[in-house]
């Protein structure tokens, strides 16, 4: 065996390794959250951590159904994560086959536009938009959670940059077969596009699923509308946190468990996607 190979076979057992150990610190932690879940409060706030629980507390899951209205706060995030994430779907694959097929006058001037609404922190449009949904009576309501996000500035950049990639000499075929721009969308661009459509719904749909500033200002006063993570905030601020420490725990795991199926479900979508949205042609 010579040295060259002896010497690439030992760079890939490096490489795998590090790629084991990667893979084993990011799943650490959800591991520990559910063995914590199954934790009693007496073995949680021990002096010695602990890994695995003695005796594991299953019902513990039962006690959170029980503390809180746990499935109407999963109702109201599955109703306003998944109208945002498509509504999004909805709003940047239109925008961006507009941005990157069409020309019309000042395109450049509003992608631009477009581009700096992503230069600034979400912060800074908290009050304007929260004065906005009062004024149009929508606190308090389904609307208020799921307008405000129905747009993403970012969800259209990315669709302009994958919707770059597709020949146009393939949309010049479908126009001279008499196709109208609609439907040149419909069953020419959406079906090669599935790849960033994937990304950009798991991408939208955790952020809304894990959204909690919001939701906890337009439905201080709403709790039949108050999604999951604030649903959870209410449970340490109703117990002390010695006696919902463990509850707490169990019930990030009813969180988590959405976000872990979405993202195995459109993985390889969302890994092809970032693969082929093209980042390089602005």
């Amino acid at each position: 065996m010579n040295r060259k190979k002896v010497i690439r076979i030992l760079l890939e057992i490096i490489r795998y390794v590090i790629i084991i150990f990667g893979a084993f610190w990011m799943i650490l932690p959800f591991f520990w959250l559910f063995s914590a879940s199954l934790m009693s409060p007496q073995e949680l706030m021990s002096d010695v951590p602990k890994w695995l629980p003695e005796k594991p507390q299953w019902n513990n899951y039962l006690q959170v159904l029980k503390r809180i209205p746990i499935l109407t706060y999963y109702k109201n995030s599955l109703i306003v994560a998944g109208s945002v994430t498509l509504l999004v779907l909805l709003t940047s694959s239109m925008a961006g086959f507009a941005f990157a097929k069409l020309r019309f006058l000042g395109r450049k001037i509003l992608f631009s536009f477009v581009l700096s609404t992503m230069m600034f922190p979400v912060f800074i449009f908290l009050i304007p938009v929260y004065y906005l949904m009062k004024l149009f009576g929508w606190l308090n309501s389904y609307l208020s959670l799921i307008v405000p996000f129905a747009v993403s500035g970012y969800g259209i950049f990315l669709m302009r940059q994958f919707i770059l990639t597709i020949p146009d000499e393939l949309l010049d075929c479908a126009r001279l077969d008499g196709a109208k721009e609609f439907k040149i969308y419909i069953w020419i661009i959406l079906p090669l596009i599935k790849p960033a459509l994937a990304t950009l719904a798991i991408l939208t749909f955790i952020g809304q699923w894990n959204s909690f500033l919001w939701p906890l200002i337009v439905t201080s006063t709403a709790q039949r509308l108050m999604t999951l993570p604030v649903g959870i905030s209410r449970l340490s601020l109703a117990f002390s946190t010695v006696e919902t420490q463990h509850l707490i725990l169990t019930a990030l795991v009813y969180q988590v468990i959405p976000m872990v199926v979405v993202f195995l479900y459109l993985q390889r979508y969302y890994i092809r996607g970032f693969v082929l949205s093209g980042f390089g042609n602005l």
